[in-house]
């Protein structure tokens, strides 16, 4: 995988016009999952990102609030992995109470770890962990952002991507964090506008590793 934003840095550090850089960058093949962008006709716009690691999640975050409007609240739908790494837990709830203004902490794949542990590890790492929302269930977790977006904010649903699945357990579940936004939505009488994985904002590639 590429990275675009790297390419886009180097682009404009050798003097090429930054417009041209998007312009060229817009050509790439998308990735699905990969800061692939969802727009609804009220303005808001959510960003289905594979962000699963501390970098991977600043590395998204801090994009999204270089590029987005002014005004513009940015929210962070996430969790972590069950049955992997913990210690990254607490530095990646620290990470989006950093960039983010808005927090919602969900699950992601839990596998047969219990999802409260997972979000009381994320807890740890934040300091105003009562000012984020904690809901274990992530179809729920996107519903609640889609009923609480102001028209116009970013919402960035991170950590599964292009996953179609998600595993509870030893079960894996179909679930599809694109079509929960869309359908969440669209609950609240919003029609899609338009999707992109390259537009007014760069993609960022992650690594392959499953969550």
């Amino acid at each position: 995988a590429y990275n675009l934003a790297a390419a886009y840095g180097a682009g404009c550090a050798l003097g090429v016009d930054p417009e041209a850089v998007l312009d060229v960058l817009a050509e790439a093949p998308p990735v699905p999952g990969r800061f692939e962008q969802i727009r609804f006709d009220d303005g808001t716009t959510v960003i289905v990102d594979y962000a699963h690691t501390p970098d991977a999640l600043e590395n998204v975050l801090r994009t999204i609030r270089h590029t987005k409007s002014p005004g513009a609240a940015l929210w962070c739908v996430f969790g972590c992995g069950g049955d992997r790494d913990p210690d990254k837990r607490r530095l990646m709830g620290a990470l989006a109470e950093r960039y983010a203004d808005h927090v919602i902490v969900t699950s992601d794949n839990p596998r047969t770890e219990d999802p409260e542990k997972i979000l009381n590890d994320i807890r740890r790492g934040m300091d105003r962990p009562a000012e984020a929302l904690w809901i274990v269930d992530r179809r729920e977790a996107i519903r609640e952002a889609a009923r609480r977006a102001a028209p116009g904010d970013v919402v960035l649903v991170a950590g599964k991507g292009h996953e179609t699945y998600q595993i509870i357990g030893t079960e894996k579940l179909p679930f599809d964090d694109r079509e929960e936004v869309r359908r969440s939505f669209a609950g609240r009488g919003l029609r899609e506008a338009g999707s992109a994985h390259v537009g007014d904002e760069l993609r960022e590639p992650r690594d392959e590793t499953t969550s």
